[in-house]
């Protein structure tokens, strides 16, 4: 029987993108020695104290139908934040909240793009941009993130691929997958070229509370220049190791998120209160657990840099903030999704084809740095040996 356009447009993406991750789930349920570096799981629970809220919110009778915009007490806590973090003043009714930043964002692209329109995405990017794209039935133009620049966005290389169709820039910062966080400049050439066009600017924080020790977090919200065109997008998913919970928001002007509500209100009307009165609890006292996570992803990833680079041919691209690593995989005469097929069958480590994340990454793998140390110690350990086997093939 026949299905609708949008089903053509997203076939091939979602979860044909973690078709490695999947077989080494199989290959350990059938018994196989596998350290598993594929995905980004927080090496903590949530805080025990956000478990508490949300069972005795629910216990307390907060499990009816919700405001449509979200909880308005949530969206009061989170213009109190994001006032005194950005510096401009911010109101309830800045705010829609949703189940998770991935709602977030598709919500928003049916807001600001559909079909026959153009979406520039840094490439490489997070594995479900492509799709919410599409889904809208924009279509998505790469624009490449160059190792040279730190795998920021470059505004000479965003402007070659701006045309009449362009209609928003998705901007991620700090970065997933290589961990690259956007500098003031940076965000104000971009902003410069987004009025230039008028073009929407939609920037993915979801990383914002795990930034490494001497790198700096700067939101494009904090430029009055441009700031009525900014859409940003965020959660507890990260910050309070929560993904399961799935809370997020956006926040933009007032005559953004009025025009986007009933767009919202028609696929989920709001989120549910009581992980809107944990979300609030979260979002007034900050995270327990982020300075824990930021000190050990960093420590993991200067652990992996140094072990490659002395004793291997692999190159590490050292993350300023986030949840992974990208190695460059090259000198072992492999492209990327060869590798890391190989080093899944013969070396034990299951990591991801940098092709999953856009097409300029063919000679790079995404680590996690999630895994707890013993492990992560393991996984480097069979890394260089596998590196080595293979160079000494090449050789």
């Amino acid at each position: 029987m026949k299905t609708t356009a949008i089903t053509s447009r997203l076939d091939g993406l979602g979860g044909a993108k973690w078709e490695l991750h999947l077989k080494a789930r199989d290959m350990i349920a059938a018994g196989a020695d596998i350290v598993e570096m594929t995905i980004g799981e927080p090496d903590v629970p949530a805080p025990a104290t956000l478990m508490d809220t949300a069972v005795s919110s629910m216990r307390d009778g907060r499990t009816g139908y919700s405001d449509g915009r979200g909880e308005n007490n949530l969206r009061t806590a989170l213009a109190e934040r994001y006032t005194a973090t950005i510096g401009r003043d911010f109101k309830p009714d800045n705010f829609l909240c949703f189940p998770g930043t991935q709602t977030a964002l598709f919500t928003v692209m049916m807001g600001v793009a559909e079909a026959g329109d153009e979406v520039l995405v840094g490439d490489p990017m997070y594995a479900t941009y492509e799709g919410v794209v599409r889904a809208s039935g924009a279509n998505m133009i790469p624009v490449p993130l160059r190792p040279e620049h730190g795998f920021r966005m470059q505004a000479a290389d965003l402007e070659k691929r701006i045309t009449p169709r362009s209609r928003a820039i998705l901007l991620t910062s700090p970065h997933n997958p290589t961990g690259a966080i956007l500098t003031a400049t940076d965000i104000e050439e971009i902003g410069v070229l987004a009025v230039k066009h008028d073009l929407w600017i939609i920037s993915d924080e979801v990383y914002e509370q795990l930034v490494f020790d001497g790198s700096t977090f700067v939101s494009p919200l904090a430029n009055s220049a441009f700031a009525d065109r900014v859409i940003a997008v965020s959660s507890i998913s990260k910050s309070h190791a929560a993904p399961g919970f799935r809370s997020g928001w956006c926040v933009a002007s007032t005559e953004f998120c009025d025009t986007l509500l009933p767009v919202s209100e028609t696929m989920l009307f709001g989120n549910q209160p009581f992980i809107a009165d944990m979300t609030e609890q979260a979002v007034r006292e900050g995270s327990p657990v982020a300075e824990g996570m930021r000190t050990r992803y960093a420590a993991r990833a200067v652990k992996l840099h140094d072990r490659l680079s002395q004793e291997t041919s692999l190159t590490v691209h050292q993350p300023e903030a986030g949840m992974f690593a990208m190695i460059n995989v090259a000198s072992t005469g492999l492209d990327g999704q060869a590798y890391a097929e190989n080093l899944l069958e013969n070396g034990g480590v299951a990591v991801m084809p940098g092709t999953s994340f856009g097409a300029t990454m063919s000679d790079w793998v995404r680590v996690a740095l999630t895994i707890d140390d013993s492990d992560f110690d393991r996984a480097i350990e069979r890394i260089v040996t596998h590196a080595n086997s293979l160079q000494r093939n090449v050789a």
